[in-house]
């Protein structure tokens, strides 16, 4: 049965429904929507928007798909421990593994963009010197407390649904002739080559960058289990998504597009900022890059938050030291977090000197990552929805729609993406890269199965673990005693 853990190694229910709500808000918002979106629009041409709403589609279903296994059973592994309960030991060691090792790389990436903005500001601040001390900064942060970090994400959050907000309102005047000196016109988008001037296939191609650009929507599944009512945060937050990603990405996009030639919009830099030259806002290049800075830090510290949570969790799974799931009085798992920062800080120190080779590489392999544990996501639900509902057909309040098909639809256009990646040439990289991590982590597991004393029993219940009540003291049944 495992062992149980100590009573004082809990996490505590510290975020509020209004923590909760804004991290849903903003937490998708960042510099892939800000300056990213510059590589779709170039390359889609007009339609661009339609390539954001394709893939805010299919991020909606995971995403329900998730919720749906997060409302029954709340944990604070999320999406780990439901890869655990559908396939096995191995199944959540990978998927928490592969998940931990993507933000700890974005944590590392986010702090160096972070430090050569400020660089472009204040240039006799060598850029290394500035992300380290972002990092020293958010690290302490989320030392705090659970609630410390919830509110500095409120707040981070808040500044970047704002700027989105007064943006849409702007450009939205700008572009339907309300503006002064406006008129209503739809030449931007006709023109300079039609609607479509590279076909059809590019609105779907696009799919591949465009995806990477909304991550950070399933942290709030992770973060509901340190709040008071879990189930029905979760529900909550996966409900707006559609929202938030209609208005952030897809009505921006459009307006956009209307205001600016599309063909003049060069990649790399933010379309946001020509759209508002356009319109004709003063020091609209500063303000953004305000914003942007602001997003940074929010990347940065919802990272932190959810790596150190990732190993916590896979500590009293058996799957990283057991002293991982060490927590001080306030619930905050310090060596999980100093873990997580140590590997931010080695990361700072590759892109300073290997910038071209080992932190690319780092870089170019946490993209496929993510796409194989939106994959394990949606092959877990298919496993875990119809035994749940053979158990306990109550517990299903919040459901994923047209069960079979739909999931089945979505872990094939999964499926398809990956291989689009493999297709093309500037992708395929970043596809070799993330199998090679998995790869990686199997021969890890394997040799931890043979030569560690790991448990190979995990069944708990009718399930292979238990969920991790937050708002109680922790206990881990189906845990291994030995130390990873």
């Amino acid at each position: 049965m495992g062992t149980i853990a100590d009573p004082s190694n809990s996490l505590k229910p510290g975020l509020k429904q209004r923590h909760l709500t804004m991290l849903s808000l903003g937490g998708v918002i960042g510099a892939g929507l800000f300056v990213g979106s510059s590589a779709i629009i170039s390359q889609a041409g007009p339609l661009s928007f339609v390539t954001y709403a394709i893939t805010g589609l299919l991020v909606l279903f995971v995403m329900r798909m998730l919720g749906e296994m997060a409302a029954a059973k709340p944990c604070t592994g999320s999406f780990t421990d439901y890869a655990r309960m559908a396939y096995g030991r191995f199944a959540g060691f990978s998927t928490g593994w592969l998940y931990w090792y993507f933000w700890v790389i974005v944590v590392g990436f986010e702090a160096v963009v972070g430090g050569q903005m400020i660089h472009n500001w204040i240039p006799s601040l060598p850029v290394w010197a500035i992300a380290l001390g972002l990092m020293i900064i958010m690290t302490c942060v989320n030392m705090l407390s659970v609630g410390s970090f919830g509110e500095a994400e409120y707040w981070f959050a808040g500044i970047k649904v704002v700027a989105i907000v007064a943006f849409i309102a702007a450009a939205g005047l700008f572009a339907f002739g309300i503006w002064p000196g406006a008129s209503l016109t739809f030449d931007n988008m006709t023109q300079h080559g039609g609607l479509l001037p590279d076909g059809l296939a590019t609105l779907f191609v696009g799919v591949v960058v465009v995806i990477f650009s909304m991550t950070g929507v399933e942290v709030v599944t992770i973060a509901a289990a340190e709040s008071a009512e879990p189930a029905k945060a979760i529900r909550k937050a996966v409900n707006s998504v559609v929202f938030r990603i209609l208005a952030f990405f897809v009505i921006s996009t459009f307006l956009i597009v209307m205001i600016v030639p599309w063909n003049t919009i060069v990649p790399g830099e933010s379309p946001f900022v020509a759209a508002m030259d356009r319109i004709g806002i003063p020091g609209s290049a500063n303000l953004l890059n305000l914003v942007i800075l602001v997003a940074v830090l929010s990347v940065l510290n919802s990272g932190l938050y959810t790596a150190s949570r990732l190993l916590f969790v896979m500590g009293a799974r058996g799957d990283a030291p057991q002293w991982m799931t060490t927590t001080n009085n306030r619930g905050v798992p310090v060596k999980g977090i100093l873990s997580c920062t140590v590997i931010g800080y080695g990361c700072v120190v590759l892109s300073a000197l290997y910038p071209d080779t080992v932190f690319l590489f780092l870089i170019n392999a946490s993209g496929a990552v993510f796409l194989f544990v939106y994959f394990m996501i949606c092959i877990s639900e298919l496993r875990l929805r119809r035994r749940w509902e053979k158990q306990n057909p109550g517990i299903l309040e919040f459901r994923m729609w047209l069960y079979p098909v739909l999931p089945l639809l979505v872990t094939a256009a999964i499926v398809a993406v990956l291989v689009s990646m493999g297709l093309r040439e500037q992708n395929r990289i970043e596809l070799f890269q993330g199998i090679a991590v998995w790869i990686a982590l199997s021969i890890i597991y394997l040799l931890r199965k043979k030569f560690g004393n790991v448990s190979n029993n995990d069944v708990i219940d009718g399930n292979l673990i238990t969920p991790i009540p937050a708002s109680s003291s922790t206990s881990t049944p189906g845990t291994s005693s030995a130390p990873a």
